[in-house]
């Protein structure tokens, strides 16, 4: 039995992206349809060896569809996600809207996918499941397993995250003005607040009267609702001149002793990782070799001396992959693995 699955904001970053993955995973599909804004209607985009049309959002019937992979901004969710999943369609929405809902459940797969099955018997739900923050998603697979073995404290982590995250114009950016230095043309910042090409900027998302920017609140309320509520997080969230690929530098204190050598054994047996970490030169891996790969890296696993029970990590993830299209399919795979969509009706 397949499935009909549409993908709506089908001509982004991550719309493609989904597409690419559900051909990749050989998801089962009986009928795909890309879904887009009016002015983008008739676009074509690629799926597997086929090419699709878009069609227009409003006037597209969500009732012959099974899945719906929402990538097309906060707004256009808050608006059409309720509208979808009262049809019976499974919304899988990738933006920040629904995160933070009680009654939504935030899932990555690998750590919680058990919650699918206790919202699918509530009568009442909204149809919605939500994808956490690109950061947040790899940053919660690599704790899932050191947290049920040693029960982690506290989380400090530092992120380098790439233009990609913030969407096509900000790569183009990046592109224009690494081009330009060179032929000595003044970069103009458009999309960033500051120079992005051969810079960082320590700002992503809105700043908040705390003083940590909205990015970094995410990924300490998304932990919590993920992983544990008593998991104490702070994060500081910088936007490298990097395409593709997140990375993270993480410190955590754990409850109980953990070596860097059981961590590594722990998180080489752990789904959707892979630990690259030789201690010599270029025994790690970095943003641009995740590229296109589906699993979240993990390096550089140390203890931490002047902690007790502390150890550094060091992450990475295509995350537009892993962070955003990957975990919105795996989303609806764990669903049908589990036997869960024909509750949906």
């Amino acid at each position: 039995m397949g499935y009909k699955v549409a993908v709506v904001g089908a001509t982004g970053n991550v719309g493609r992206e989904m597409l690419n993955i559900l051909a990749e995973r050989q998801f089962p599909v009986d009928e795909a349809f890309a879904i887009a804004s009016r002015r983008s209607m008739g676009t074509e985009v690629s799926f597997g060896d086929k090419t699709l049309r878009c069609r227009d959002l409003e006037q597209f019937d969500f009732s012959q569809v099974d899945f719906c992979l929402m990538s097309a901004g906060s707004a256009v969710s808050k608006e059409w996600s309720p509208k979808i999943g009262a049809t019976g369609c499974i919304v899988i929405d990738n933006s920040s809207c629904w995160r933070y809902d009680q009654d939504v459940p935030l899932v990555v797969p690998e750590v919680n996918a058990h919650v699918l099955e206790q919202y699918m018997t509530q009568n009442n739900r909204k149809n919605i499941i939500a994808n956490p923050n690109c950061s947040t998603a790899q940053l919660v697979v690599v704790l899932k397993p050191l947290h049920d073995v040693a029960r982690i404290r506290r989380v400090v982590v530092a992120t380098y995250q790439s233009v990609s995250g913030a969407g096509k114009d900000a790569m183009d950016e990046l592109w224009n003005q690494t081009k330009g230095i060179f032929v000595t043309d003044a970069p103009e910042p458009k999309k960033f607040t500051k120079q992005i090409a051969f810079n960082c900027i320590p700002h992503i998302d809105v700043f908040m009267d705390s003083g940590d920017t909205k990015e970094e609140w995410k990924m300490n309320v998304e932990t919590k609702k993920i992983l544990d509520p008593k998991i104490k997080l702070t994060a500081s969230c910088v936007r490298v001149p990097v395409f593709v690929g997140h990375s993270e530098a993480v410190n955590i204190e754990f409850e109980n002793p953990i070596s860097a050598e059981e961590a590594r054994e722990i998180l080489r047996e752990a789904p959707g990782i892979m630990v690259v970490d030789k201690r010599e030169n270029g025994g790690y891996v970095t943003p641009v070799e995740c590229v296109g790969d589906y699993a979240t890296f993990v390096s550089r696993i140390r203890e931490d001396a002047t902690i007790e029970n502390g150890l550094n990590l060091w992450i990475v993830s295509d995350n537009l992959r892993k962070g955003a299209a990957l975990n919105t399919v795996q989303i609806a795979e764990s669903m049908i693995n589990r036997g869960l969509l024909k509750q949906a009706a």
